[in-house]
């Protein structure tokens, strides 16, 4: 009886000039592994590229002595009077609509104060404007800004109350926004940082809705808006 064959010989070896799995491969598998590659390095060498980027990208805030700059220092006080006659209308009104109104003034005046001081930190421009040079960067200077409630005015307004209040605050603040839209308009078009532009235009638009609101609720109650200061 004859014996079984013998198995097969395995070759250990690498293939010659081979060189194992690779040297074994079809031709198409290598070409996808190859551009696999390709593509990772391209993506680590973008994530890489991104992140220096970052880093390295000069933060662009606005010039001294710049439209900019004078628009958010001057804009800044006359938003903080706004924000006080605001909140004590809101505190002490007895009227919804009123109260509402205050509100939305005080919210949205608030928020745009926050984002002015932060581009003036940003410029190392911390300081307020000196006495008697506001509007200085409108070619325009002068002691005090158009609209801006006097001590006599605010000592008035808290005094009243009742509908007195409520006429009081609608005058003030009425006249308040018509003194800043100069400002805010020269800005939307002339600030060099797109940004402050941006919120320059959106400032027009809201406070020109609010004027006309506060132009109505005035007519309402038998009462005309103030003159210009």
């Amino acid at each position: 009886m004859s014996s079984p064959p013998e198995p097969p010989e395995v070759d250990d070896h690498d293939d010659e000039g081979g060189g194992g799995w690779w040297g074994a491969s079809p031709g198409w598998a290598k070409a996808v592994v190859a551009i696999g590659a390709v593509l990772i390095l391209l993506l680590v060498g973008g994530l890489v590229g991104a992140l220096i980027g970052q880093r390295t990208a000069p933060t662009y805030a606005p010039a001294a002595g710049s439209v900019d700059v004078g628009f958010l220092q001057d804009m800044s006080v006359h938003h903080r009077q706004a924000i006080q006659m605001a909140v004590w209308e809101r505190s002490n009104t007895t009227d919804p609509a009123l109260r509402q109104l205050a509100f939305d003034i005080e919210s949205s005046q608030t928020q745009q104060l926050g984002m002015m001081q932060g581009w003036l930190q940003l410029s190392e421009q911390r300081g307020e404007t000196a006495p008697g040079q506001y509007m200085a960067w409108m070619g325009m200077p002068m002691p005090s800004m158009p609209g801006m409630a006097t001590e006599t005015d605010l000592q008035r307004f808290r005094a009243a109350t009742g509908q007195g209040l409520d006429v009081e605050f609608l005058q003030l603040m009425l006249r308040h926004h018509e003194g800043g839209l100069h400002m805010m308009e020269m800005a939307s078009a002339q600030a060099s940082v797109p940004a402050v532009r941006t919120l320059a235009t959106s400032m027009v638009t809201t406070q020109t809705a609010e004027s006309q609101t506060m132009t109505q609720l005035l007519a309402v109650r038998g009462a005309a808006p103030l003159p210009m200061n």
